[in-house]
């Protein structure tokens, strides 16, 4: 195991996903969409949107960094990408590492957008609530980067 492959698996994961204009759309132009959506459905219900923004926040979170993970795999694997990296000298723990550390840089950056968005131009008060937040937001990033990879690995196609 070495960390220099890990870390080049990384970068590699990087530039794929900052090449991509439909990745980046998908990191920083949908969950913006959906959470404007989200705001003008509970505009006259402030009350309402205050005591269930954590839940939405961790909802969006989890589908956008699902599917943003799934369908860049899936790419990944149906370009033939991973199969070139197993035929090299590089190990399976490399390669899952190095895939997880390269989707969740981009999944961290996909939740901080949800949030800070969610609490600035959607106006959620948040009464202080805000280390729960991240903390559970941390959370809910990992594991569904960590699903992403494993279900996209049984998908056959995108859909």
């Amino acid at each position: 195991m070495s960390i220099d492959r890990k870390l080049a698996i990384t970068v590699r994961i990087s530039r794929e996903i900052r090449r991509d204009r439909r990745s980046i759309a998908l990191i920083i132009g949908a969950p913006i969409i959906v959470m404007l959506l989200i705001r003008f459905s509970f505009q006259d219900q402030k009350s309402v949107l205050n005591e269930v923004a954590p839940a939405l926040i961790a909802t969006m979170a989890m589908f956008f960094v699902f599917v943003l993970t799934g369908i860049s795999f899936l790419r990944e694997r149906s370009q033939g990408t991973l199969e070139r990296l197993l035929s090299t000298a590089v190990s399976r723990s490399d390669l899952l590492i190095g895939y997880l550390a390269g989707f969740l840089i981009f999944a961290l950056v996909q939740s901080i957008i949800i949030l800070m968005y969610t609490l600035f131009i959607v106006d959620v008060d948040y009464a202080g609530k805000i280390w729960d937040i991240i903390a559970i937001l941390l959370i809910v990033t990992i594991a569904s980067v960590s699903m992403g990879i494993f279900v996209s690995t049984f998908a056959k196609n995108e859909f």
